[in-house]
């Protein structure tokens, strides 16, 4: 029964990681395209850099917590179990997404102004 717990929390935990990661990069671009001052090339890197970021906290936020917590010896604790973990995840890195949506808004443009100067305008 443990054993049937962890692995649905990882299941679950890994899956929803790889479907919220391929979402955000798939439609993040334009954000940040628009952030940085329509430097395409700077939001894709951005782009590429923060899903990598978002695969290395949140599997590693998954490994951490995976021992922490009774373990479950029925079928209503191993939901219980599993839901609690899965949701502690959800709601610390749903946070970290609008604190890093709110960081690009914030400071995109000034990132673009400075690698843009310097450079001549055109005319």
């Amino acid at each position: 029964m443990v054993e049937s717990a962890y692995a649905l929390y990882l299941l679950i935990s890994l899956g929803m990681t790889v479907w919220v990661a391929h979402t955000l990069h798939s439609h993040g671009e334009v954000f940040l395209v628009e952030c940085f001052g329509h430097n395409e090339r700077l939001a894709r890197s951005t782009n590429d850099l923060l899903v990598v970021g978002f695969y290395l906290i949140n599997i590693g936020w998954i490994l951490l917590t995976l021992e922490y917590g009774t373990e479950p010896a029925t079928w209503t604790e191993v939901i219980k179990f599993v839901s609690s973990k899965v949701g502690l995840a959800v709601v610390v890195l749903g946070g970290m997404h609008f604190f890093n949506m709110h960081a690009i808004a914030r400071f995109g443009r000034k990132v673009s102004d400075w690698l843009n100067e310097g450079r001549v305008q055109p005319a």
